[in-house]
């Protein structure tokens, strides 16, 4: 990929690659939101320094030059709320996966919603993949609720998955393909 990563989604939602510019505001919203981050999120706990984002950053962008990852921030006005991504870009196979989190003060408005629906027509119709996966955990409600809310389907639990905060967690597989998503983003929009 080329050129810099940039959406409006409206009312002052944006989504924007990060940047090395970017470092110390990640940092700082991770750093706040620690407690309820470590919870479902595994490299929380070893994002501990301004130099761990500013690494994380730079590891990003080398993705996205090599059109294997996309990690930007969620910008409300000028203020980093959290993060969007695909964290896995399978160009062979047409197909990614999206990552997300928000800052607590965040949550509940929508954002994240907006935010990964604009993700998803950016997989389907700039990189004309063909399916976009979204894992959360079993227990984790509230990042279930985003692919349930944009309509797309359950494809299985993948258990003990992942290791989050000394404890191995289960997974929900959702999965959205190409030809779905322009009925269900009409649903969406309305």
């Amino acid at each position: 990929m080329t050129g810099n990563f940039h959406i409006d989604v409206g009312d002052g939602l944006h989504i924007r690659l990060l940047e090395d510019k970017n470092a110390r505001a990640l940092f700082e919203l991770i750093d706040a939101n620690r407690l309820m981050l470590r919870d479902w999120l595994p490299w929380v706990d070893k994002t501990k320094t301004l130099n761990d984002s500013v690494m994380f950053i730079r590891s990003a962008l080398d993705q996205y030059k090599g059109c294997t990852g996309v990690h930007a921030g969620i910008w409300k006005d000028d203020t980093l709320i959290g993060v969007v991504a695909f964290v896995n870009i399978d160009i062979n196979n047409r197909r990614a996966m999206i990552g997300y989190w928000l800052a607590e003060p965040f949550r509940g408005k929508g954002y994240m919603t907006r935010a990964c629906a604009a993700m998803v027509d950016v997989a389907f119709n700039k990189l004309l993949l063909n399916k976009v996966d979204i894992y959360c955990g079993v227990g984790n409600h509230k990042s279930k609720a985003i692919p349930e809310r944009l309509g797309f389907k359950p494809e299985g639990i993948l258990r003990q998955h992942e290791w989050v905060n000394d404890r191995f967690v289960d997974i929900v597989a959702y999965g959205m393909l190409a030809s779905e998503w322009q009925e269900n983003r009409k649903k969406f929009k309305k």
